[in-house]
C-alpha cells in the first residue's frame, strides 16, 4: 500500500489521509473523541489549531482553505501541515507516535469529554481546565487542548504502537506590536504508563508558502533552510513564480526544556529530498532519522519545503512531564522574521511577563437608513478598560489606559482597516483629544456590509522602552449592514441590479457588491449577487422563467431587515442563464402579492 500511496502527488496526500481517517465509523468518533479547532485571530497571524495536535484541518470539520495566513486578508498561506512526533524506547520496542505526517495515520486524538475541546483564555483570566487547573491566560488569546496516542481510535490503527502519552498543548497569540507576528506553543508531554528511554521529539512542517490560489502550484516553489544557532527551520518561497513573491517566510523555532542546555542535546534537521518518498512511514526508521544527530545542508532547489527538527535524548519516567516550547515566526522577509525571532526570545526569557493591552471595550451598534451609530461608554457590569491595572509594567503607572481607537473596513472583517477616530486622555501623551463615546457614520450605502472595530490602548512604558499596547482589532470586529426597516406590505419590491450584467466587475466596487465567500481568494459562480429590496417583514419570493418554470423560492422572515440576496442559482444549485425572469412576492401576513421582472445578461 505504501508504494501505491507514494505515487499520489504530494498535494493530494493530505486529502487522501483525511478520507482514510474517516473510514472509521462516525459513531465511534462521536463516542471516543471530541474533535475541535480554533483559529488565532487577535494578531496579524490567522493560525488554525486543532485538538489533534495539528496545524491543519486533519480529521476535524474546519471549513477553511487556509491554515496559516499572514498578513491578514492577504490569502498568503504558510502551512500545509505541521505537528509534533515523539519517539522513544519502551522496554525493548522502539516506537514513534505522530500527530501528522504524509503517509501515516493520525495517531493522537482528544478524549470524548465536553472539556476535551480547545479552550480559549484571555490574558489574566483564570480557566478551570480539569487537566490544567487554574490556568491563567498568558497572552491576549491562549488556546489550550489535550490529546493522547492511546485513544481507542488510535488503537484501531494496525501499525500504531502507543507510547501512552498525554500531550497538553498551549498556544499564545498577541493582539498588537511588537508580538503580533508570531504564535508561541508550549508542550507538556506526560508518560502515563511506562518509563521511556532515549525520548526524541520532532517538529514536522510541510511548508506551503505563497499566495493561495486554485491548485497547488504555490506550494511547489519553496525550499528549506536551517539556522543551527537559533534551532530554527525556515520555509522560504522563491521570488516570482506561479504565486508571485511571498511577503513572509515561516520560521519554526525550538526552545528545549529550560533545565537542559541546548548544546548537550543531539539535534537533527532533515528536509525531505524526494517529495515522492517523504519521511519513513514505519517507526524504527523514523526513530533512526529523528535520533541521527545530522544537520542537512540547506536545500538549494525550490521544489517544495518539508522538514523536521528533532532533539533529544530525554529520559521520561512514568508520570513525569517533558516540557518544551516552539514558535511560529513571521515577518516582512527574512529580516523581519529574524527580528521577530529575537522578540520571541525576549518573551520566553521573561516568561511572557510583559506589559499588556487594556481589555477589549464593549461596542454597541445601531443601524439606520444609510447610517450607523457606534457607542462604547462602559456601563455597570461591563469590563471597563479605563480601570485595568498591569502588574508587569516597570513605570509604576497603576492604571495605564490611554484611549480608544475606532476603525472601519469596507472589504472584510479582517480589514484592511482605516482609522476613523482616536480619543485619548488629556495628559500630555498622544493627541490629548479627550475621551468620547459615540460616533455616527453617515452617507453609507444601504444593504451593503461594513465592518467596524473598537480598541483600547495603553500609554507606553518609558522605563522598559516598551511601546503602547492595543487590544485586538480582530476580536472586536463587527459586521454591520445599514438598511431601512421592512415595509408594511408588498407593492414597492424591486430587484437590484436590474439588469444584472455578467460583464460588470461587481466584486471591484467599494464596498464590493460581490465577494468570495469563506477563505478562498478567487471569485466563483455562486458568489453572484442579486437583491430583492423593500420587502415586508414576512413574505415569500418565487422566481420563474419567462415560460413559467419555477427556478427558486426564497422565504423572508425578519423584523429588522427589508431585503434578501440571491446568488442566481436554482433550487438544485444550477447557475441560471441569460434571460428575462419573473418574480412574485407574497406577504404571508395579509396575502397581498406583487409581480415583477428582471433581466440577467451574462
Amino acid at each position: 500500500m505504501d508504494c501505491v500511496f507514494l505515487m499520489i502527488p504530494k498535494a493530494l496526500r493530505r486529502f487522501v489521509l483525511v478520507c482514510l481517517g474517516f473510514l472509521l465509523s462516525a459513531t465511534m468518533f462521536a463516542q471516543k473523541t471530541k474533535l475541535d479547532w480554533k483559529v488565532h485571530t487577535v494578531g496579524k497571524v490567522r493560525q488554525l489549531v486543532t485538538n489533534m495536535g495539528t496545524l491543519w484541518s486533519a480529521a476535524t470539520n474546519y471549513p477553511g482553505l487556509i491554515y496559516s495566513e499572514f498578513p491578514p486578508n492577504s490569502y498568503e498561506e504558510h502551512i500545509g501541515e505541521a505537528g509534533i512526533w515523539i519517539g522513544a524506547i519502551s522496554g525493548k520496542d522502539t516506537s514513534v507516535s505522530v500527530t501528522t505526517s504524509w503517509h501515516s495515520s493520525f495517531e493522537f486524538y482528544p478524549g470524548a469529554e465536553a472539556w476535551d475541546s480547545v479552550w480559549v483564555v484571555e490574558k489574566g483570566d483564570t480557566a478551570n481546565i480539569p487537566y490544567l487547573p487554574n490556568h491563567v491566560g498568558v497572552s491576549d488569546q491562549d488556546f489550550v487542548c489535550r490529546y493522547n496516542d492511546y485513544n481507542p481510535v488510535s488503537q484501531r490503527i494496525s501499525e500504531h504502537t502507543p507510547l501512552y502519552l498525554d500531550v497538553v498543548q498551549e498556544s499564545y497569540a498577541w493582539s498588537s506590536p511588537p508580538f503580533d507576528e508570531m504564535i508561541a506553543f508550549s508542550f507538556h508531554i506526560i508518560s502515563t504508563r511506562n518509563s521511556l528511554k532515549d525520548v526524541y521529539v520532532a517538529y514536522w512542517l510541510d511548508g506551503n508558502v505563497g499566495s493561495r490560489a486554485e491548485g497547488w502550484g504555490f506550494a511547489l516553489d519553496d525550499r528549506s533552510i536551517y539556522d543551527s544557532t537559533q534551532h530554527m527551520g525556515i520555509a522560504v518561497d522563491r521570488q516570482g513564480g506561479v504565486d508571485g513573491s511571498a511577503y513572509s517566510p515561516l520560521g519554526v523555532k525550538i526552545y528545549p526544556p529550560k533545565n537542559v542546555a541546548a548544546n548537550t542535546l543531539r539535534w537533527t534537521f532533515n528536509w525531505i529530498q524526494n517529495p515522492n518518498v517523504g519521511p519513513p512511514s514505519r517507526d524504527p526508521p523514523r526513530y533512526l532519522d529523528m535520533s541521527a544527530g545530522t544537520i542537512m545542508r540547506d536545500q538549494e532547489e525550490y521544489d517544495g519545503s518539508q522538514f523536521f527538527i528533532a532533539f533529544g535524548p530525554f529520559q521520561l519516567m512514568k508520570g513525569d512531564t517533558l516540557r518544551f516550547m516552539a514558535g511560529l515566526v513571521f515577518g516582512k522577509g527574512q529580516e523581519g522574521m529574524y527580528k521577530n525571532a529575537s522578540l520571541l526570545d525576549w518573551l520566553v526569557e521573561r516568561n511572557f511577563k510583559v506589559p499588556s493591552p487594556p481589555p477589549r471595550p464593549t461596542l454597541w451598534i445601531t443601524t439606520a437608513n444609510k447610517s450607523v451609530t457606534l457607542s462604547w461608554e462602559p456601563r455597570p457590569g461591563d469590563v471597563n478598560p479605563e480601570l485595568y491595572e498591569d502588574p508587569f509594567r516597570a513605570d509604576s503607572v497603576k492604571r495605564p489606559f490611554e484611549g480608544y481607537r475606532l476603525y472601519k473596513s469596507t472589504k472584510s472583517i479582517d480589514g484592511p482597516w482605516t482609522l476613523l477616530a482616536e480619543y485619548d486622555i488629556v495628559n500630555s501623551i498622544g493627541y490629548d483629544t479627550g475621551l468620547q463615546y459615540t460616533y455616527k457614520d453617515e452617507g453609507l450605502l444601504n444593504n451593503l456590509e461594513y465592518y467596524y472595530a473598537l480598541t483600547a490602548f495603553s500609554r507606553p512604558d518609558r522605563v522598559l522602552d516598551f511601546p503602547s499596547r492595543e487590544s485586538s482589532l480582530g476580536a472586536s470586529a463587527r459586521r454591520v449592514v445599514p438598511s431601512t426597516t421592512p415595509l408594511k406590505t408588498v407593492g414597492d419590491v424591486a430587484v437590484v441590479p436590474n439588469p444584472y450584467r455578467g460583464d460588470v466587475p461587481y466584486n471591484s466596487y467599494n464596498p464590493p457588491w460581490e465577494k468570495p465567500q469563506s477563505t478562498r481568494p478567487w471569485w466563483m459562480e455562486q458568489d453572484r449577487r442579486l437583491q430583492f429590496i423593500n420587502l415586508p417583514e414576512l413574505c415569500e419570493i418565487k422566481i420563474y422563467t419567462l415560460a413559467g418554470d419555477l427556478v427558486n423560492t426564497i422565504r423572508h422572515d425578519n423584523p429588522n431587515k427589508g431585503f434578501e440576496d440571491w446568488n442566481l442559482t436554482s433550487s438544485v444549485g444550477q447557475a441560471i442563464s441569460s434571460g428575462i425572469y419573473l418574480f412574485s412576492v407574497e406577504d404571508l401576513k395579509n396575502g397581498q402579492a406583487q409581480i415583477g421582472k428582471f433581466v440577467v445578461i451574462k
